[in-house]
């Protein structure tokens, strides 16, 4: 397969019938202004070192120099292929809380873009894990497939909000549930899903699905997103706080994050739960605990980039550059001979 890495340059090539009329130009001027000297071959014959064949020669050099310059910068580019390449690195899930408590300012500018925040820089740490996103609130759902693309990552971690999912309420259990049918069936590859979320958890699985994420191999650790002391859950309308959530009284209703439901579910798994404090969401704490996790050999097809071919034409370009210098436009000592010789007999 063929293609030219900066085809741009390929638009010098119209300089070659500018640069054939300009020579072209030049040669018929020289003609003309013989002649007014006199007869075209009895000047010639006044002028031995002229020689019109060197004119054209090094004319034609500097002609196929260009195209070839042309060419070589243009950079053009041959082959491609898959090349089979052995990776080493762990499967993770990043389940996010995506309830409206997520909204709740005890950590700004809330818990949802707080949690982003710490997921896109512990984006930054990771060499070539893969991962995967799952969203859940009442109900969960795979946001981003399994990918070591950490821009895309980013992308759609971007579009996350609390209406990433309909259905409200906070359902760890199917949040881990979603995230282990998300996850490859490779056997012997490391796997682990981080739960983040305030642990508002009304549902009873949430502990049971943990323990069978353990039992087929799948570690579960839990970041506590939020404050214990908790924050009201601000209502928006038309991206404008219209108020706080309020219960059937009228009372404001307060979001306090639960560690305990959340130390629970990382011990059935198998994990680690971390707290989010004002200063640190945690995950940092938890990369640790996944880089210490056996790294998987892996192999993929990775996609090799044309292989460049621009110094074939760059190379004879630059000699024939240095030829066109050595060229002179004098005649050599042989044409003169010639000449001579021919001369000579010519009188004879």
């Amino acid at each position: 397969m063929f293609q030219f890495g900066y085809p741009i340059f390929l638009w010098g090539i119209l300089v070659i019938p500018i640069m054939w009329f300009l020579f072209a130009a030049r040669m018929s001027w020289k003609r003309k202004a013989i002649r007014r000297y006199g007869d075209y071959e009895l000047v010639k014959r006044l002028m031995p070192d002229f020689s019109p064949g060197k004119l054209r020669t090094r004319f034609f050099v500097i002609l196929t120099a260009w195209l070839l310059l042309i060419i070589g910068l243009a950079n053009p580019r041959i082959g491609s292929k898959y090349e089979e390449v052995k990776r080493q690195g762990v499967d993770l899930i990043i389940a996010l809380d995506v309830s409206n408590s997520m909204l709740a300012e005890d950590l700004r500018p809330n818990r949802l873009e707080r949690a982003k925040q710490a997921v896109s820089k512990l984006l930054d740490k990771f060499g070539d894990d893969r991962i995967g996103i799952v969203v859940f609130a009442g109900e969960a759902s795979l946001q981003l497939p399994f990918t070591s693309d950490y821009a895309a990552a980013r992308m759609y971690l971007s579009t996350v909000t609390t209406e990433s999912i309909q259905m409200q309420g906070t359902s760890i259990g199917r949040a881990i549930q979603i995230s282990m049918r998300s996850l490859p069936r490779d056997k012997g590859r490391s796997k682990a899903i981080i739960v983040i979320s305030d642990g508002e958890d009304h549902e009873a699985e949430a502990i049971a699905e943990a323990k069978a994420a353990k039992e087929s191999g799948v570690i579960v650790h839990t970041l506590g997103i939020g404050s214990e002391q908790g924050a009201p859950i601000p209502q928006m309308k038309d991206g404008r706080l219209a108020g706080y959530k309020t219960d059937a009284n009228g009372s404001t209703v307060i979001t306090r994050m639960n560690p305990q439901m959340l130390k629970e579910v990382a011990t059935a798994g198998g994990g680690k739960f971390v707290q989010s404090t004002g200063g640190n969401v945690g995950l940092e704490d938890l990369f640790t605990e996944i880089n210490a996790m056996q790294k998987s050999d892996f192999g993929t097809k990775t996609f090799t980039d044309y292989e460049d071919r621009f110094q074939f034409f760059l190379l004879p370009a630059l000699l024939l550059l240095i030829v066109e210098v050595l060229i002179s436009e004098r005649r050599s000592r042989i044409s003169k001979k010639v000449d001579l010789f021919n001369s000579k007999k010519s009188k004879a």
